[in-house]
């Protein structure tokens, strides 16, 4: 069971925001909201497609990123 302990004075919509993020950040967040209803194995693909998709974006964007040339630093 995931949860975060209250510091001495915090109020509890900063502790909830700090839990949410933990759940968020390690998936248990969307493994819920995608357990909530029956998924097909079409619809399985189609899901990892568009996440494979956004990955490869994101990759692809940073791999190609503009090398600055160094010929004027030695000189």
């Amino acid at each position: 069971m995931r949860g975060v302990t209250m510091k001495k004075g915090e109020p509890v919509d900063r502790a909830l925001k700090r839990l949410k993020t933990k759940l968020d950040s390690e998936g248990i967040l969307e493994e819920m909201r995608r357990r909530r209803a029956f998924e097909t194995p079409t619809e399985r693909k189609q899901r990892k497609l568009r996440s494979a998709s956004k990955r490869n974006k994101i990759r692809w964007r940073f791999s190609n990123a503009p090398v600055t040339e160094r010929t004027e630093a030695a000189e």
